[in-house]
């Protein structure tokens, strides 16, 4: 005598003869799939440029905010060390720690004016 096996058996009441049991299940999992893929493929991308352009612009503004107080503590610093080294009353160091600070900077800006493309600066 031969097995039935469970697809010669009686279709479950709501079922649809010549389908599996369960093939809404199987329809929702290769919908979702569909749908997460394509999320995957447009969105992925958009959110990592989204998320680059507002992690830029605040580490910018945070770098814009930190370059004028590390130049004072800079500042400060070297009038210190300049005080604490010899016989230098505090307006000396104030005044040698400006203007090395002050040739340092005229530097940078003296470089990077040197790095700029050719035709820049012409309106």
């Amino acid at each position: 005598m031969a097995e039935t096996t469970s697809t010669d058996a009686v279709p479950a009441e709501g079922s649809i003869p010549g389908l599996p049991a369960d093939w809404p299940q199987q329809a929702t999992t290769k919908v979702v799939g569909a749908v997460d893929n394509i999320r995957v493929k447009t969105s992925g991308p958009a959110i990592r440029v989204s998320r680059a352009i507002v992690y830029g612009l605040v580490a910018g503004i945070l770098a814009l905010i930190a370059l004028p107080i590390l130049l004072v503590a800079i500042t400060r610093g070297l009038i210190y060390a300049i005080e604490s080294l010899g016989n230098t009353t505090h307006g000396n160091a104030v005044w040698i720690a400006y203007t090395g600070v002050g040739t340092v900077l005229c530097a940078v800006g003296f470089f990077l004016w040197s790095r700029r493309p050719r035709g820049a600066a012409r309106p």
